[in-house]
């Protein structure tokens, strides 16, 4: 596996060693020492599976007590993937940094706590993996607001319409009034 430190350099954007022929394809998603070598320590406690349209978009979210560190990848279709820092004490505070993972490139993305994470379906439908080291707590879960401009997130928009978005999603907080992380 390829390890690259995006410009955030806590997000790292993995890329593994696909082997294959004509009957398909092999490749390790994960592995624990090489993952703690190259990132560190995390132990992952819930995977989760989602499927979405094109247009949908999900996020900005993350949780504010039990932070999940994620490691994301898409097994079908395509997106445009995204984190943004909201550690206050970070250099990067309120920067984001984003790629594009599919299953044709079958990269994977290392988003650590501290962040808050989207992702815009650019294909027909797409389905998102990914592994987390909390379990999810919906009383801790917070939504910062996709289009914020202080953020200035440049999606990707399917003919520059406006993104599918859920009540809560729609909902989302800007980053000077969302709780953040210290």
């Amino acid at each position: 596996m390829i390890f690259t430190r995006l410009d955030i350099p806590d997000v790292v954007l993995i890329t593994p060693k696909v082997f294959g022929d004509h009957r398909g394809f092999f490749m390790e998603t994960f592995r624990q020492d090489v993952f703690q070598k190259q990132i560190g320590a995390a132990a992952f406690v819930q995977d989760n599976h989602s499927k979405s349209n094109q247009g949908t978009l999900r996020g900005l979210h993350y949780q504010i007590r039990q932070p999940q560190g994620k490691l994301v990848r898409v097994v079908s279709g395509e997106v445009f993937d995204v984190a943004v820092d909201i550690r206050k004490s970070s250099s990067f505070f309120g920067r984001w940094t984003g790629t594009i993972l599919s299953a044709e490139n079958k990269h994977m993305l290392w988003i650590p706590p501290g962040f808050a994470h989207g992702f815009y379906v650019m294909s027909p439908e797409a389905e998102f993996t990914y592994k987390c080291t909390d379990y999810y707590a919906p009383e801790h879960e917070r939504t910062l607001l996709w289009n914020d401009p202080s953020i200035g997130i440049d999606w990707p928009l399917t003919g520059h319409e406006p993104p599918v978005l859920s009540q809560k999603d729609s909902a989302g907080l800007p980053l000077e009034t969302a709780e953040v992380f210290a």
